[in-house]
């Protein structure tokens, strides 16, 4: 194969299609990203290895060093992660090592590229052993990208030679051929088998011979619609839960729209649905900075740029609103600069929604508005995700005012012995344990001993409040059973109620968790006594009514109230820089600890970050109420907080908390009354009533400006 006939078609089919434009214009609107690939691949050149792309998939932080006169060793392992050895061996660098060629002009570059592939070619032999670490079939799927992408680059140098091209060719062929061969239906539901096929279809559309590149690309989208269909869940969410790999998915699925097109190739419908499902998912869950949660094994990653590339594949301005003013450096490389000018001049709108229920995967997102500084809560109440979820049943995310209150831990390793666990296990994220045991076991780095089964179920979204709930089955094999479930009551924009209820025939223990954003200060308060309300009508003794209870006390005892002036209520404040966050721990004999935790926003890189748990002993129900006050640092209003014992309106007995519980919330402006039925109540025939306000349902928000009665109801 000579160089003349691997290059003989058109520029117009491939990515790369104007290095020399692309240069110049990312040189003006993106010089900083310019400059650092340029110092990557200075340093490539060096022999010095650095992962710290914005979407490497598993960054490293301390160059790898080897001798700059000597060769590299593509089997190099640092420690017991092999992530650096994989990632090694899928020449990303090669891009980088192009680009800088075109940046600069300098044949160093050229030079160092055609050294380090043929010697990979020379010394990289696929055998058994290899294809454990080098040949690996994930690092070749990922090589059918970089490979293609970086050839293009030095295409018009004279340093790349016909002896070259042909070994290219022929090692090119080999990979398509190795990933043909290693199909499975395994590949069907793993993101490996996107990785690979995407893979296999961009070797396919470099193939200068029209039989081996329709061969390989007609095979690799036979796959790849069959894995859309299967891995991408109705809502738009790939099935693993990890945003991160979402978008690993989402970008090879791209890349495959953008060279089908260019290619003229068709793409069944099912498959662009799959892909445009997937940027609305994104957009759904972007924080108001631009950035993913870090849910599952996902860091804290920009996504503008994947939804600035589906704006642009779509012409759609709404997805534009999550992308930036411009295409992003890579994609300009990708697109060209003629698709960057037309990105450029498409209109913004505004989605029709706000907040999002995305059911089928179990992810709930209540946002304030599509501002920078506006609030997300996140809830998570879905399957795991296999190895790349996380114990995560029932976790909440809190952004205010645009900045983190409330995280994820991240996922920090792939490693078990250097600490994997301590990032996927229950107690790392926003949730509840029974007894100190987790509803999830890992049994090692990707598989669990117990799995643990979500109960999604319904949510209600008002102009004025926000409700959700799910629970979980992963404690029914304790003694007498334990199902948890959370509710969520959102007052907007700036008050969250926050009911977790265990269900239980027997006593446990039960363990309630807060990890917090390591960029903020934490302080927790020592409990404090506040009184209890009277119940109203039971004053005095003796009560003649029969279907009264005949004292205070007793009717006290029967609401789960042991005496006047009891309750002990704690305290959290989280401090930002923009944002601030009040807790209020309101249930009687719990108590808050503040502890240390951890947090990885990228991979290889963790830091400390306080959390608190909650803990408290019950004998059959037993609930914890928690209510969130968020605002802008510095400028909280006063919050008063009541919890309230309900009463049946119509009976004129107060019922038990493991029954009901009311919550009352003050605010300069504004009183609210929450009802929170734990159980059906209303027989025969009753209204529910807390603080005045009468109701029917099992969830009921009052606005007490607007009226006492018939509440908002956001549960039946």
């Amino acid at each position: 194969m000579t160089k003349r006939e691997f290059f003989a078609r058109g520029r117009e089919c491939f990515f790369v299609e104007d290095p020399a434009g692309a240069a110049k214009y990312c040189r003006e609107y993106w010089p900083e990203e310019c400059e650092h690939i340029i110092q990557m691949a200075s340093a490539v050149c060096r022999n010095e290895f650095l992962f710290d792309l914005p979407h490497d998939l598993e960054q490293t932080w301390e160059p790898v060093c080897f001798d700059p006169d000597g060769l590299v060793d593509w089997e190099y392992r640092p420690d017991s992660d092999r992530e650096f050895s994989y990632q090694f061996n899928r020449h990303r660098f090669f891009i980088c090592l192009g680009q800088a060629y075109w940046l600069t002009g300098d044949d160093m570059y050229v030079r160092h590229f055609l050294r380090l592939l043929t010697d990979w070619m020379e010394r990289m032999k696929r055998t058994v052993e290899t294809e454990k670490t080098g040949w690996r079939i994930l690092e070749a799927g990922f090589r059918g990208e970089y490979w293609t992408k970086a050839i293009r680059y030095f295409a018009d140098s004279p340093l790349l030679t016909d002896s070259v091209v042909d070994r290219f060719y022929d090692c090119l062929v080999a990979h398509g051929e190795y990933i043909i061969e290693m199909h499975s239906p395994y590949r069907y539901i793993s993101n490996w088998g996107v990785l690979e096929n995407h893979g296999l279809f961009e070797i396919g559309i470099a193939m200068p011979d029209e039989e081996r590149r329709n061969r390989y690309t007609s095979i690799a989208m036979e796959h790849l619609v069959i894995q859309a269909q299967m891995q991408i869940l109705g809502d738009g969410v790939q099935w693993e839960q990890s945003p991160m790999y979402h978008n690993e998915v989402f970008h090879c699925f791209a890349d495959v729209l953008i060279l089908a097109h260019r290619n003229k190739i068709s793409v069944p419908e099912s498959f662009l649905q799959a892909v445009r499902k997937m940027a609305y998912a994104n957009l759904a869950w972007q924080k108001p900075n631009g950035r993913e949660f870090m849910t599952g094994d996902s860091d804290d990653m920009d996504i503008r740029d994947y939804l600035g590339v589906a704006a642009w594949l779509f012409q759609d301005p709404v997805l534009k609103v999550g992308g930036r003013k411009r295409l992003d450096y890579e994609s300009v490389w990708d697109i060209g600069v003629a698709g960057a000018k037309e990105y450029e001049g498409m209109a913004a709108a505004r989605p029709d929604f706000v907040s999002a229920a995305l059911e089928d995967s179990g992810n709930y997102y209540l946002r304030s508005g599509w501002e920078r500084d506006a609030n997300l809560l996140h809830f998570s109440c879905g399957t795991m995700g296999a190895g790349h979820g996380h114990s995560d049943k029932l976790h909440v995310d809190l952004v205010v005012r645009g900045e983190d209150v409330l995280t994820d831990s991240g996922r920090f390793t792939y490693a078990a012995d250097k600490g994997r666990f301590a990032f996927k296990d229950p107690d790392a994220h926003n949730t509840i344990t029974v007894d100190g045991k987790f509803f999830t076991v890992c049994k090692d780095s990707w598989e669990c001993s117990k799995l643990c089964q979500p109960v999604k179920q319904l949510h209600r979204f008002t102009d004025q409040y926000a409700f959700i709930q799910g629970g979980h089955l992963g404690y029914m094999d304790m003694t007498g059973g334990v199902f948890v479930n959370r509710k969520i009551i959102w007052i907007k924009p700036d008050l969250y109620v926050i009911m977790d209820e265990m269900y239980s025939g027997d006593s446990h223990s039960y363990e309630q968790y807060w990890n917090f954003s390591e960029k903020g200060e934490v302080r927790l308060s020592e409990k404090r006594v506040v009184k209890l309300p009277l119940l109203p009508g039971l004053e005095k003794a003796g009560n003649p009514d029969p279907t009264l209870h005949r004292d205070r006390q007793e009717a006290m005892e029967y609401a789960g109230i042991k005496s006047i002036g009891t309750s002990a209520v704690q305290q959290a404040d989280f401090i930002g820089e923009k944002a601030q966050a009040k807790f209020f721990f309101m249930t009687p004999e719990s108590g808050g600890t503040l502890l240390e935790g951890k947090i990885a926003r990228h991979y290889n890189q963790q830091k400390a970050r306080k959390r608190i748990q909650v803990k408290k002993k019950g004998q059959g129900f037993t609930s914890l109420l928690t209510v969130i006050q968020t605002g802008e640092t510095g400028k909280m209003p006063k919050l008063q907080v009541e919890r309230l014992p309900v009463k049946s309106a119509l009976k004129g007995i107060y019922y038990p908390f493991s029954m009901a519980e009311g919550v009352k919330l003050i605010t300069e402006e504004k009183e609210y009354v929450a009802i929170i039925c734990h159980q059906e109540v209303n027989s025969p025939t009753d209204l529910v009533e807390a603080d005045g306000c009468l109701g029917y349902g099992n969830v009921i928000v009052f606005d007490k400006a607007k009226a006492d009665k018939v509440g908002t109801v956001l549960c039946w």
